[in-house]
């Protein structure tokens, strides 16, 4: 097959990360080129659905310092588009008061002067009423927070792209990469090449990295994404002030329990377990593993008095995790003009902005604005699965 076309950048997966990336290029006046392999707008990868959180509170200070920035460019956009993307609500934060992850998160908010309360005890019902706060307890709200309207933001930053006469073709699945000074990207409707590459492929990232003979530990996990019903109408409703909330660990697991108001499905509250079942993307549907459900059941009965213990509604996402749930943000070793946005670790899509931003910088060779340290593939080269 002969090269249809030649671009500046080619992006591959257009996912919330890969097309903010291929959006930061056109405005840095590249010829980009966005190819996604299922047809637009889909349900298949980790970007869709109405609603994310968007938050300031984390454990790490580099998060937290790159959230500063990323506010900035959510409300860029709004503004470029007039299309509203965040709402905020605030962000309750529970966990043990003597943990260490629930007193990391504390930390973090408080050293980087994020605007917060501190709820105790005594006034925490007076607050968040219908919630019940585990004995031992603590909660802090991070008042920044809010909700990011995910499907809406997908929409208009690929929107803003072709404005800015950027390419997309969706429906062509990418089947072969050959690293070079021009890489050459085939796919099942013709092959492109172009001076660098970004793969942004979010659970299939790995088999394209294959053809560039790199393989990283990333593992892929269906996430059940639960709606839960209110009781009575407007319990729990955005409009009443209800926040975002996030349990840091709890009697029923040890991992993060987080949720939404209910907003998008009236009635519906969106409560998830933030791990789930390994999956194979192409397969997703055949894992049927509930222990999460069964987890959140318990959860809700207990802590959400409210709401019916069984989910409504039950929807699908994938996280694709690495060891140490941070993004890989990087160059690849062997061959520079590829560059990958992998391991978003279910907690990336409010970073879609600031990362679009980094792997256009990597793709440019311009110096990063942010350390990446914490994101480099050679933090894997230690372990013996990465099989680097």
């Amino acid at each position: 097959m002969s090269t249809k076309e030649e671009y500046d950048c080619i992006v591959i997966g257009a996912g919330v990360q890969g097309s903010f990336t291929a959006y930061q290029l056109a405005k840095n006046n590249k010829k980009t080129l966005l190819l996604e392999q299922f047809v637009l707008p889909h349900t298949r990868g980790s970007s869709h659905g109405q609603t994310r959180i968007i938050r300031k509170a984390y454990e790490q200070d580099f998060y937290t310092h790159m959230m500063e920035e990323c506010y900035q460019l959510w409300a860029q956009l709004e503004r470029e588009t007039g299309v509203k993307l965040y709402r905020q609500t605030g962000l309750l934060v529970m966990g043990p008061e003597k943990s260490e992850n629930y007193q990391m998160f504390k930390n973090t908010l408080q050293k980087n002067k994020v605007p917060t309360v501190v709820l105790s005890r005594d006034n925490f019902s007076q607050h968040i009423p219908h919630v019940t706060l585990a004995e031992g307890d603590g909660a802090v709200v991070d008042i920044t927070a809010g909700v990011l309207y995910a499907d809406r933001a997908l929409r208009t930053v690929q929107g803003q792209f072709q404005k800015l006469g950027g390419v997309i073709r969706d429906k062509e699945k990418v089947t072969d990469i050959k690293p070079g000074p021009t890489v050459k990207v085939s796919t099942s409707a013709g092959v492109y090449g172009a001076k660098s590459v970004v793969i942004t492929a979010g659970p299939w990232a790995n088999r394209l990295l294959a053809h560039t003979g790199l393989q990283l530990p990333l593992e892929v996990v269906k996430i059940n994404v639960c709606y839960w019903k209110e009781k009575v109408p407007d319990t729990y409703n955005v409009k009443k002030r209800f926040p975002c909330f996030l349990l840091t660990e709890g009697e029923e697991a040890n991992e993060h329990i987080y949720g939404l108001p209910s907003n998008e499905y009236p009635g519906l509250v969106k409560i998830c377990y933030h791990m789930g079942s390994v999956t194979d993307p192409d397969q997703r549907d055949k894992q049927t593993d509930r222990s999460d459900i069964d987890i959140l059941q318990r959860y809700v009965a207990r802590c959400l008095p409210k709401l019916d213990p069984e989910p409504a509604v039950v929807e699908t996402c994938m996280y694709t995790l690495t060891p140490d749930r941070h993004f890989v943000l990087d160059c690849h070793p062997a061959h520079r003009n590829i560059v990958i946005g992998a391991g978003f670790s279910g907690h990336g899509f409010k970073f879609g902005p600031i990362i679009g931003k980094l792997l256009c910088e990597l793709s440019l060779g311009e110096v990063p604005s942010y350390d990446l340290s914490p994101f480099r593939i050679r933090r894997f080269q230690a372990n013996p699965k990465s099989a680097l």
